[in-house]
């Protein structure tokens, strides 16, 4: 058995680095080659006939994809050729859009946040009117983030309409998500990793000293934790709401367990200097079964 993993070619952080080399060896130590490829090896064209050679070529060599990037049109095509690819692009398009995940968990019984999607633009807003909808239903302080945002470096909280329309304006004509601040969590949520519909890890986030996201990427850190059968039972709901193989599922504290995101390619690295769980290894075992 051979495996291709698929990683975003422009990005050459050394913590993305460390990471493939975590899913390699996992997959190695269970005696299965896994070849990364980045995704500007893959650029093929569409003319309307047969898919392109690249990706054909890949369907001779590779008996499954692991898809370590969110592109949701190449993964997509993939699938269309016939492999298997982990995650699927159905899952990764709906997880990587908050404003997706929230639509499509809306009738599945989960609790999330109360959420406004603003209304789509081909350009930066003209007016700002139906923000006052969005203070009137949510309250403030709320949050808001950039719809398709990665590391929480798009997520904030803002205090008043100024607020909110400075960063309406910082971030359209991309869509964004606005929030209601779940203040029971304020600084801290936990991070479950789900694979094949079993909780194998989780960490506790913890912001730095006044921040409200408890993002690792923006200075917060992660300790051991063992989350309770709700918190559990909520992640693994929504990864199989969502369709899911494996994820990084956040949640937060409230009078009930509150689902935040789900993440479709979530880092574990830090996860495993925290609680010596070696996520890639339960990601392995799952795929080379499942294939």
């Amino acid at each position: 058995m051979k495996g291709c993993l698929i990683v975003n070619g422009f990005v050459k952080w050394s913590k993305f680095d460390e990471l493939y080399k975590m899913l390699i060896g996992a997959f190695e130590r269970k005696g299965v080659e896994l070849e990364k490829i980045g995704t500007l090896d893959l650029i093929d064209s569409i003319d309307g006939g047969a898919e392109g050679t690249k990706l054909t070529q890949l369907t001779k060599e590779y008996d499954f994809v692991l898809f370590w990037d969110k592109d949701d049109v190449l993964c997509g095509r993939l699938e269309r050729l016939g492999l298997r690819v982990f995650n699927s692009s159905r899952a990764i398009r709906l997880c990587d859009d908050k404003g997706l995940t929230a639509f499509d968990l809306q009738n599945s019984g989960i609790k999330m946040p109360k959420t406004f999607v603003s209304p789509y633009t081909f350009r930066p807003f003209s007016e700002y009117d139906f923000l006052d909808e969005v203070i009137d239903e949510l309250g403030l302080p709320l949050v808001v983030k950039r719809a398709c945002g990665s590391f929480g470096a798009q997520v904030h909280l803002v205090q008043s309409k100024d607020e909110l329309i400075e960063k309406a304006k910082l971030y359209t004509p991309d869509r964004m998500v606005f929030q209601e601040c779940i203040t029971s969590s304020f600084g801290r949520d936990v991070r479950i990793h789900v694979v094949g519909g079993e909780v194998v890890a989780a960490v506790l986030r913890v912001a730095k000293e006044g921040e409200f996201c408890a993002n690792v990427t923006n200075g917060g850190k992660m300790l051991p934790f063992e989350p309770t059968e709700e918190m559990k039972e909520l992640a693994i709901r929504a990864c199989e709401a969502l369709g899911v193989d494996f994820a990084g599922v956040d949640v937060l504290f409230g009078e009930q367990p509150i689902l935040c995101e789900v993440n479709t390619n979530a880092h574990f690295v830090n996860l495993y200097n925290a609680t010596g769980v070696n996520v890639a290894d339960f990601i392995a075992d799952y795929v080379i079964k499942s294939v």
